[in-house]
């Protein structure tokens, strides 16, 4: 049975058994579907994940569009700003179950 287009591993993680994956997102019907661990004993750990993320999105558009890496950034971080103040669907959190799933 065919199971969802999964990206492959980075490069520096494989063979690293120190290495911990902490988010998976799937697109879905048009929205997102995640998994993810914890991972980091303080919250603010996870600003720096998601800052991370999105320079490295900027970076493919500017790489793969007409976007510049900053016209890209603004317009991720805009958007960031515009879902934090009026949430389009602030989504549900269910614990994983004892089994992982």
């Amino acid at each position: 049975m065919p199971g969802p287009k999964e990206q492959p591993l980075p490069p520096d993680v494989i063979g690293r058994e120190d290495a911990t994956e902490v988010l998976r997102a799937f697109v879905l019907d048009g929205g997102l579907s995640i998994a993810f661990t914890r991972a980091f004993e303080e919250p603010d750990m996870w600003g720096l994940l998601l800052v991370d993320i999105a320079r490295h999105a900027a970076r493919a558009y500017a790489r793969e569009s007409d976007y510049s890496e900053e016209e890209a950034l603004g317009r991720i971080l805009d958007m960031f700003e515009a879902e934090l103040e009026r949430p389009t669907d602030v989504g549900t959190t269910t614990p994983r179950s004892s089994k992982g799933h």
